[in-house]
């Protein structure tokens, strides 16, 4: 990730002051973000219940801070992408940095951006997994639920044990597609390929609260 200094003022728009202070809340909403997103490697990725209807319409700020907008968030991540998209112009293979560039807009809740670029990176590497489920974050974060589940079924086609593609897929369908008994099945599985997994009492809960919701329907 590239650093921000006074040199890059005149591109970004914003008064030096104002850079910085979107550059200190970039690595704060970028930490709440990637972990929401990524989690730890060998844990379920977390998508949160209550992200399906911001999905479907992004609000025009930024979570506790009203007078950070989206487009200022976007200048902000321009900023701090802008070393690594030049030096991808000559590296166009290079996955990995396609990547970072990705996680850049990603941080800053660009997720069509991240996706774009992530699209990118599986065209280079397309067993890339991790890269294919940040991806399927940031399609579900956007609003395209279906194309979430589409590339997490890929990941499963790669590793059918993956725990963030079973987890989130399970999520996405409970919560964004109103498929409790699909729900159920993806997190069935999960339990059954990770018996170590140690979400296991959340997931188990979840999957209690689908089973709920399936009978309240019938």
């Amino acid at each position: 990730m590239s650093t921000v200094t006074s040199d890059s003022q005149p591109n970004s728009g914003l008064p030096a002051r104002q850079v910085f202070i979107l550059a200190a809340v970039c690595l704060i909403v970028g930490l709440v973000v990637g972990y929401a997103f990524l989690g730890k490697r060998a844990n379920p990725t977390v998508v949160h219940p209550q992200s399906t209807a911001a999905a479907a319409a992004p609000s025009g700020t930024m979570g506790s801070h009203p007078k950070l907008t989206l487009e200022q968030m976007k200048q902000m991540a321009d900023v701090q992408a802008s070393a690594l998209i030049e030096k991808s112009k000559a590296e166009p293979e290079n996955a990995q940095l396609l990547v970072q560039i990705a996680r850049i807009y990603q941080s800053t809740h660009q997720f069509k951006e991240a996706a774009g670029y992530l699209n990118r990176a599986l065209k280079v590497d397309p067993k890339n997994t991790s890269a294919r489920t940040e991806m399927a974050s940031c399609l579900y974060y956007a609003g395209d639920a279906d194309g979430a589940l589409t590339q997490l079924s890929q990941v499963l086609k790669t590793n059918p044990k993956d725990t963030n593609a079973l987890f989130n897929i399970g999520m996405i369908k409970y919560r964004a597609k109103n498929d409790n008994a699909g729900a159920i099945v993806a997190w069935e599985q999960l339990l059954k390929t990770n018996p170590s997994l140690d979400r296991k009492p959340m997931v188990e809960q979840l999957i209690a609260e689908a089973k709920s919701a399936a009978a309240a329907k019938n």
